[in-house]
């Protein structure tokens, strides 16, 4: 090999050694921070789990009180958070309800701050017992821009309860366009339709 060519290795090799004497603390400290990183995200996914089989429990022994009539609904599921309250205020309601009690019920299903994925949910049972205490126009407002199924057939009986039986057709129509012909709910709405006035669709296929 040529003395060049040593003298460029060599020199290459100062040149590498320098590189990392300035930029070596650095990578140290990242890798550091990256290690750190990784292993602090598994204890916030260890704790965060550890939270939810938490709060999962406390809510099945909640639910469980509350099933056996044990204490005040309120107090059996106080202290809940996230989807555990709503599905809580849920069962709050339902207590209520059973108890004779709608207007309670009303209260606490107002009171809910939903987790977005259970607020439909919320609403569909709100509007159920404003149509069941007289206040039907409200229930149509609440479903108003919904058009889920449920929400469609809650907004027919809201109609059907104020009289307007044009509207409540309308709203049956679009529930019975959106299910399926083998749907459990489909032959309930089918006689909510024809009480209401309206004519049921021609099976898909006819002529």
């Amino acid at each position: 090999m040529a003395l060049d060519d040593l003298l460029d290795e060599h020199e290459q090799g100062e040149r590498v050694r320098a590189w990392l004497r300035r930029n070596l603390p650095g990578i140290i400290a990242g890798l550091a921070l990256g290690v750190g990183a990784i292993y602090g995200m598994q204890k916030w996914q260890e704790h965060r789990h550890g939270r939810q089989q938490a709060a999962h429990a406390a809510y099945a022994t909640a639910i469980a009180r509350l099933e056996a009539g044990a204490e005040d609904p309120g107090a059996a599921l106080s202290g809940q958070e996230g989807v555990y309250a709503t599905l809580g205020a849920l069962h709050v309601a339902k207590a209520q309800v059973e108890a004779g009690k709608p207007e309670d019920a009303i209260a606490t299903l107002r009171g809910i701050t939903a987790d977005p994925a259970l607020e439909p949910v919320v609403q569909q049972r709100l509007a159920q017992l404003l149509v069941a205490t007289g206040k039907a126009q409200e229930a149509i407002d609440l479903l108003d821009g919904q058009s889920d199924t449920a929400a469609l057939e809650l907004r027919g009986d809201a109609f059907m309860a104020t009289g307007k039986q044009e509207q409540a057709r309308a709203e049956y129509d679009r529930a019975l366009a959106a299910l399926d012909v083998q749907a459990p709910a489909r032959r309930r709405v089918e006689l909510k339709l024809q009480e209401a006035g309206g004519d049921l669709p021609e099976p898909a296929g006819s002529i």
